[in-house]
């Protein structure tokens, strides 16, 4: 045991006295925080943009096909989700494999 001011300091007393330490700290910080300026809110725009895709959302045509850039049809692969495309009577994947007789 250590003496500091003619006071014995052991473990349990050190650590009491941070956590009081530590908790007048906190409680000083607190309502500084609380003072900071709100930032003000953004004011609504007239009219809302459809934000752009920078992938390119791919067309869809009212009959429901998908389209890709090259004006191919194409599906979702169900195995991997990429780009399937027809070849013949078979849709295949391009990434995977994946082929399906239609």
């Amino acid at each position: 045991m250590e003496k500091f001011n003619g006071k014995s300091v052991d473990r349990r007393s050190f650590l009491r006295g941070s956590a009081i330490f530590a908790s007048a700290l906190g409680i000083a910080v607190v309502p500084a925080l609380a003072q900071q300026p709100k930032p003000a809110p953004k004011p609504a725009p007239e009219e809302e943009e459809k934000p752009k895709d920078p992938l390119g959302d791919p067309e869809k045509p009212k009959d429901g096909k998908l389209i890709d850039k090259e004006g191919r049809e194409y599906k979702v692969c169900p195995q991997c989700a990429y780009n399937m495309y027809k070849q013949g009577k078979m849709w295949v994947c391009e990434n995977c494999g994946y082929s399906y007789v239609e």
